[in-house]
Formats: structure tokens, sequence, C-alpha cells
């Protein structure tokens, strides 16, 4: 199977085929005597796996985790649950952390008067100064 059909198949750009290729996240394909990639099978579910882990917030050192637990036949399916829940934590935490920014952004908005005055306490909270009117 050529780089293309495996795009295809995967639901990956060819760009970023070759871009898990060059940072050692899936098993580097054959190559035929023109130089040309030669993928299998293996590929293709290594290359799925990446996807869909990327899908669901794995970041590129979590999925080459998950890449050899795919490849290692010894394997304890406790180890990828734990890196599951693990990913599941971070998530319920950037979650909380996104609904602090909410309020903060809120808060901001109701301090502010919104008209055409040049007074704006968002700027000066965020520039953390705080204006005085000049006399």
């Amino acid at each position: 199977m050529n780089i293309s059909d495996v795009a295809k198949r995967t639901g990956l750009t060819s760009k970023a085929i070759r871009f898990y290729e060059e940072k050692g996240l899936v098993t580097a394909p054959a190559r035929s005597e023109n130089g040309y990639r030669s993928y299998d099978q293996k590929h293709l579910e290594e290359l799925t796996l990446l996807r869909q882990a990327r899908q669901v917030g794995f970041n590129l050192e979590e999925c080459r985790e998950l890449i050899g637990l795919f490849n290692n036949p010894q394997r304890h399916s406790a180890d990828v649950k734990a890196r599951t829940l693990q990913k599941v934590a971070d998530i319920e935490r950037h979650i909380e952390e996104l609904k602090d920014m909410r309020q903060q952004l809120l808060a901001l908005a109701e301090s502010c008067p919104g008209d055409d005055g040049a007074d704006c306490p968002i700027i000066d909270n965020l520039s953390g100064c705080c204006r005085r009117s000049q006399a």
C-alpha cells in the first residue's frame, strides 16, 4: 500500500503520516527499490490508533506510549486503562481551569461600562496598572 492509500484509509493526510514517521511514533515502513514507502496492515492500525488517540486528547508522547503498548503482546490492559484514566483526570482539571477563566472574564466584563469612554477596567486589570484620570 502506498502513502495515499494509507491516508485515505486512516483519515490522515500524507503530511501527517510522514510527520508521525519522522517522530518515530509508527513502525518505519519498508521502502521499495524506487524509494517509495510500502505500508501494511500494522501501519494502518498504528496510524488509526494515533488519529483516534489524538482526537480524544492524547499528546504525541502519550501516543508514543500507546503505540508501544499496542505493539507489546505482553501489555497489561491495566496499563492502558491507567493512562486513559489519567487523561480523563487531565481533561477534568483543564475543564475546571477553563471554568475559572470564564468566570474571571465574566467578572472583568461586568466591571467595564462598555461605553464610548477610554477608561476600561478590563485593560487596566489585564495590564496590571490602574489608570488615573488626568485633570
